[in-house]
């Protein structure tokens, strides 16, 4: 298992809106592929994720409706609005643009002049 890494900030919403591209999640179960996803680099705690899931609320990138768990609890379940399907796409170009050009600096094999 990899050590914990902090989520720089910034990206936590970006992993989040990641997490829905495929359908409507409960938070647990966001944490949960988060987790997995990374091989347990992050593990999010309540604390970040609630206040990042209802500012995505509030800024319409997502919703939120209650239904049931797979274990038949009540849960609050989010989904990605067509909104936030366009700023996920927006903050995947900027976050590869950004990786790419930290990568080249880490990859250079020349000193400054």
């Amino acid at each position: 298992m990899a050590d914990n890494v902090q989520v720089l900030k910034g990206t936590l919403d970006l992993l989040i809106l990641k997490s829905l591209r495929w359908g409507p999640a409960h938070g647990y179960a966001v944490v949960t592929w988060l987790k997995r996803t990374t091989d347990g680099a992050f593990q999010i705690d309540d604390g970040a994720l609630y206040p990042a899931l209802h500012r995505l609320q509030n800024r319409e990138l997502i919703e939120a409706e209650w239904g049931r768990s797979e274990n038949n609890r009540r849960a609050k379940f989010y989904r990605l609005t067509p909104r936030g399907r366009h700023q996920l796409e927006r903050e995947i170009s900027t976050w590869s643009r950004f990786s790419e050009a930290i990568w080249k600096v880490i990859d250079a094999t020349e000193a400054p002049a």
